[in-house]
């Protein structure tokens, strides 16, 4: 069993809702840590009827307890459980751990989220420091998700997957009526993955309007499949770029939805594949161990970018999937640290060995991942 790197210490004070993508291994993860507490599982079709029926159900089964610890897998299955939850909290002094894929259901349907009484932890899928001799490009093709990443060829996995996501998460929760559009907008949005968004351009390829796009996107953020990295529009001489980026939440999604087949170094889809993967770390490295920290990137008008900015321009990091870093991979950096003198500037890539270039640091990425984890950046 792979050890995971996020922290649920604050369970011995607080309950939590634990988010994640499907099978990112929060079942996993909690049978694991907790395996003497009850986990109420809203997957299994029985436990799902007797609590979907008469939700005081819960209430009545624990009131029996004090001070105990309950763990509800899927919880957004059924929002009406969250009244009972808060009620147990209130007069029980329970703890619970509320896991599930998707807090959007109960958003819309404006249910309790306890009032502050749980905090929020996310879970990733697989990250390079939890796999014992991590390989580069096993994780550029099959992706991260446990149940690719741990295969030779996750093709078929893949193809699964994305077909669950469609009939569980967007038909199951009427997210939006018409399926067909929403599968061709997913292979469109994998086709701007880690680009610059264009809503328009994207609507007119859909056959949609520019709102409804904008729609579909806050699906996939919602249910976890994707996140929009914001522009860092602190500026001081130069025009900036203001519209977001878009990463879907794991390489191996990006890579099924663009039909790309055995990916190697060296080639156009590598690279793309390359400075996904990452993304993917830098994300879930600031989610576990660096919330207060804003991930964002730099682009001007006059094409000058930086693919990383963290927090307040304390760190730029530019992904090269070059085996030996030039001085013109350096330019976007170079024009960032004009305006931003104190920022630390750094370049990830395939270099056989550290080094520095000027003032730019050049890391292998082995070795950038590994510090990173490590915490040595920030």
């Amino acid at each position: 069993m792979l050890s995971r790197k996020i922290t649920i210490q604050d369970i011995e004070n607080e309950s939590i809702f634990l988010w994640g993508a499907r099978q990112t291994g929060k079942s996993t993860l909690l049978k694991m840590l907790f395996p003497d507490k009850r986990i109420i599982d809203l997957l299994k079709s029985d436990e799902f009827e007797r609590y979907n029926r008469r939700p005081a159900l819960l209430r009545e089964e624990l009131s029996l307890f004090v001070n105990e610890l309950v763990i509800i897998d899927e919880i957004q299955k059924i929002p009406a459980l969250l009244d009972e939850v808060h009620w147990l909290i209130s007069n029980h002094n329970l703890r619970f751990i509320l896991s599930g894929s998707s807090a959007r259901k109960l958003r819309r349907s404006g249910v309790n989220l306890l009032g502050g009484r749980a905090i929020r932890k996310h879970l990733y899928p697989f990250v390079s420091a939890e796999i014992p001799d991590f390989d580069l490009v096993k994780a550029c093709n099959n992706g991260m998700l446990p149940r690719h990443y741990l295969v030779e060829n996750a093709t078929n996995r893949l193809h699964a997957y994305v077909g669950d996501y469609l009939q569980q998460e967007i038909k199951a929760e009427a997210l939006t009526r018409n399926l067909n559009t929403f599968s061709r907008f997913m292979e469109i949005a994998a086709l701007s993955n880690g680009e610059i968004l264009n809503y328009n351009n994207i609507a007119s390829e859909c056959g949609v309007s520019a709102p409804t796009v904008k729609e579909y996107f806050s699906i996939l953020e919602e249910t976890l499949i994707g996140y929009t990295i914001p522009a860092f529009t602190r500026n001081v001489k130069r025009r900036v770029i203001q519209s977001p980026k878009f990463y879907y939440f794991d390489v191996g999604i990006a890579n099924f939805l663009l039909k790309r087949t055995e990916i190697n170094p060296g080639s156009p889809e590598f690279g793309h594949a390359f400075e996904h993967l990452i993304m993917q770390e830098l994300i879930a490295y600031l989610g576990y161990f660096k919330p207060q920290l804003s991930l964002s990137y730099w682009r001007t008008t006059s094409g000058y970018e930086v693919d990383a900015i963290i927090g307040n321009a304390e760190t730029a990091i530019e992904i090269k999937s070059s085996d030996e870093v030039q001085s013109h991979h350096t330019k976007g950096l170079k024009a960032f640290s004009e305006e931003f003198p104190d920022c630390r500037l750094i370049i990830v890539s395939l270099d056989k060995n550290p080094r520095r270039m000027n003032n730019v640091e050049i890391y292998p990425v082995l070795q950038f991942l590994s510090m990173l984890w490590s915490g040595d950046f920030f």
